[in-house]
């Protein structure tokens, strides 16, 4: 009542308020405080206006008075200045004004909050786009999301995504979502796109694409009912998937695409070339070798797919081939991608022959040359694209079917395409035929040496040369590879090459023996020089003369005169001994392969086989095969089976990494019940880090959070939050909060009991610690 006289303007007020008071002593102070403090004063409108004068600190009254000088105004004038406010764009002015409505009567009418909301996320600055959104928070914490218009919130969400704002974007769109507000896909998919182009922004896309697609799937919304239309008009679509998908190839989260693959037949989502080409993606970084061979089949069958998209799948398919050490099948595609090539290269030559021939004769035929696509005309950079920053209120409401915002979105993906894309430069298309790089021979190399296949690698290289023959024998990758051997001190292997050439009838100049000589001779390794020896005049190889000389230095290093005394009778018996110029140019000559700057740009293949075998990791091909068994039979609910498979996989001596723990997880969570387990892998997880440096990533971490947390599991939820801060990986607060709400709302909540155990205790102290940090106190 004493409030509302005052809004009123009647002077009266004052003495209600002295009139609370009954100590007259008491009341003297009050008056003397506010003669004072402040000077009233009546305007022409009858209100009362309060100006401060000198406030004295007074904590008793503060409170008091801070309440009289905002409820001395009118509301209605104080609406109409935020109103004014808002129309000339004064956002400081409208949001003082706003927090004095707050505080005097409330939330404004239904227009006036829209509008201060929309006007704020035009700005796309982060001190009015925070207000806003705390605004909406406070109006659904408040139950007043009556006042909130589903399109204020589709634009706000939109500003913030392009604000760099992906956790508060994600959070209204969740909000919409749980007041059945749904938002429709061509205009969440924008707002996705947005969030994408953040590691942060694009796990929460995933999260969000597959928060939604669970609402449909299996069936569960019937598209017939009308009731649905609003709900059906927000399932996601192949553009949102597609998005999300990218964002997570962009930024390396590959088991969360994975999920989202999954999900994709149980929402039916059309897939187009886009999203074949990206499942390669994803499955080539997960090791998925059998998914990847089905997958190839469409791709093979697709006419619509362009040369870029055709290389991009077939990098994934033969990088997977090397991750697992299928180098039959790695080989035998490069070997067929070079008879392609030549008979495509036989068959342009022949053709532009006959074009030319035709141009020579003048006639009155107009013959036009079919036009190749490049690669810079397939893919799209971002400067041909034009996409606003800024976006008015009234053009986005104008558009009700979002359709600007698909083609923006559309336009998004693309660019996260081109970023992901060609990383793994394995394969080159050159007029539109696929063709191998340096990069896949270095590759194969390697994994032959390693693998100790000397004789399956020697056969690969004959094949190579007989569709790609060198420039010069000595350039040949066959001889590069022996020359990289001898480099990295792999004598034996540089032998046991020689030996296979031999044998398969390949012939080799002088230069690569006399290195193997001069490198056994300098290691005195004289029974491998003589076997050497005998091999080099089988093959009919003439030595040159400083290999002699270096034989002849390493017998009298060893006594042997006799020896050296008939390699050089040998030596003059060719005319050897004036060819020192001969012998220099051969030593210059394997200096420069060794630095990969050979004049036929042939030579730099050992460069890179040199930087390869040297900086690169041994690929441990039985983890991934484990690591694909477990999976299958996580995926099929057999924990049993994946259980006995983990315990085999260890049996053979391989270590389990974060993606089997991954696999297993997630397969108990699915499972349901299963912590008990999880906690035992959870331990195991901590003493692989600990002693023998297993990488915890974010999916996996986070995957056991949730299970710690769907089971009640604090002490241990607590200890992945703080690994997970401590590698300032990103959160998903908001999921856990809701979690915690639906399994654990009850939970510590009123006093606590008297009689309590030690692990109660325990379990209750986490339980308040992992409340406070999703921000639930």
């Amino acid at each position: 009542m004493l409030l509302r006289k005052l809004r009123y303007g009647n002077l009266k007020a004052l003495y209600a308020i002295q009139g609370m008071f009954s100590i007259s002593n008491l009341n003297a102070q009050i008056t003397s405080y506010y003669c004072h403090s402040m000077v009233f004063h009546q305007s022409a409108n009858n209100a009362l206006e309060v100006v401060p004068g000198n406030i004295y600190p007074c904590q008793s009254f503060s409170t008091i008075v801070s309440t009289i000088l905002v409820q001395a105004r009118d509301p209605a004038k104080l609406s109409e200045e935020l109103q004014n406010a808002l129309d000339e764009h004064k956002l400081n002015e409208a949001w003082n004004l706003h927090e004095q409505h707050m505080n005097m009567e409330g939330f404004p009418r239904k227009s006036v909050v829209n509008k201060l909301l929309t006007t704020s996320s035009q700005s796309l600055q982060l001190q009015y786009l925070e207000r806003a959104y705390h605004l909406v928070e406070k109006a659904i914490e408040e139950h007043k999301q009556n006042l909130l218009e589903k399109t204020t919130l589709i634009y706000l969400s939109l500003c913030l995504a392009k604000a760099s704002l992906p956790v508060h974007a994600a959070t209204v769109l969740r909000k919409l979502v749980e007041t059945q507000q749904f938002p429709p896909v061509t205009a969440w998919s924008a707002i996705l796109a947005h969030m994408s182009l953040t590691p942060s922004g694009a796990y929460l896309a995933a999260e969000l694409v597959l928060e939604i697609g669970f609402l449909f799937q299996d069936g569960r919304v019937d598209p017939r009912k009308k009731i649905n239309e609003e709900l059906i008009a927000m399932k996601p679509n192949t553009t949102a998937v597609n998005i999300a998908l990218g964002g997570c190839l962009l930024f390396g989260t590959n088991r969360k695409a994975e999920q989202l693959l999954d999900m994709i037949p149980r929402i039916g989502v059309k897939t187009d070339v886009t999203m074949l080409i990206m499942m390669g993606h994803v499955y080539e970084q997960n090791g998925r070798k059998e998914e990847l061979k089905k997958l190839k089949r469409y791709i093979d069958e697709a006419h619509d797919l362009s040369n870029v998209q055709f290389r991009e799948f077939y990098n994934c398919l033969l990088s997977c081939h090397l991750k697992f050490g299928d180098l039959e099948s790695a080989s035998q595609m490069v070997l067929e991608m070079l008879r392609k090539a030549k008979k495509a290269q036989d068959s342009l030559g022949v053709a532009t022959f006959r074009f030319e021939a035709m141009k020579v004769d003048n006639t009155n035929t107009s013959i036009q040359c079919p036009q190749i696509e490049s690669q810079e005309s397939l893919t799209l950079t971002p400067e041909k694209t034009m996409i606003p920053q800024t976006l008015d209120y009234e053009y986005f409401f104008g558009d009700r079917k979002f359709l600007k915002l698909e083609e923006e979105a559309k336009e998004l993906l693309n660019i996260s395409v081109m970023k992901f894309q060609n990383k793994k430069q394995l394969i080159t298309t050159k007029h539109g035929i696929l063709q191998p790089t340096d990069t896949v021979f270095v590759k194969l190399v390697k994994g032959f040496l390693e693998a100790n296949k000397v004789k399956d690698l020697v056969q690969f290289l004959i094949k190579v040369e007989k569709e790609d023959s060198p420039v010069s024998p000595d350039s040949s990758p066959l001889i590069q590879v022996v020359n990289s051997c001898i480099s990295l001190g792999w004598l034996d292997h540089a032998h046991d090459l020689l030996d296979e050439m031999r044998l398969s009838g390949f012939k080799t100049g002088s230069s690569v023996y006399s290195s193997l000589l001069k490198a056994y001779c300098k290691e005195n390794k004289t029974q491998e020089v003589k076997s050497l020896l005998r091999d080099a005049r089988k093959g009919g190889v003439q030595l040159d003369a400083s290999c002699y000389k270096a034989l002849i230095e390493s017998h009298v290093v060893d006594e042997d005169t006799q020896g050296a005394l008939n390699l050089f009778k040998e030596m003059k018996e060719a005319k050897l001994d004036n060819t020192s110029q001969h012998s220099q140019h051969n030593q210059q000559e394997f200096d420069m392969l060794i630095q990969g700057c050979g004049g036929s740009g042939e030579a730099k293949l050992m460069a890179k086989l040199l930087q390869e075998i040297k900086e690169g990791q041994k690929v441990d091909c039985g983890v991934h095969d484990w690591n694909n068994v477990i999976h299958f039979f996580c995926r099929k609910k057999m924990m049993q089976d994946a259980e006995k498979a983990l315990k085999k996989m260890r049996s053979l001596g391989y270590t389990p990494n974060a993606q089997t723990f991954h696999s297993l997880v997630t397969g108990y969570a699915a499972v349901g019940g299963k912590y008990t387990e999880v906690t035992e892998l959870w331990g195991e997880m901590k003493v692989l880090g600990l002693y023998h440096g297993m990488k915890f990533d974010q999916e996996l971490l986070d995957s056991v959070l949730y299970t710690f947390v769907r089971g009640g599991f604090f002490i241990r939820a607590n200890e992945v939050v703080e690994m997970m801060e401590k590698g300032k990986m990103f959160v998903d607060k908001y999921k856990y909060r809701m979690l915690f709400m639906k399994y654990h709302k009850t939970f510590c909540k009123g006093k606590a009991p008297k009689f309590q155990t030690e692990s109660q205790i325990s379990r209750r102290e986490a339980a308040l610690t992992f409340k406070k940090w999703i921000g639930l106190f």
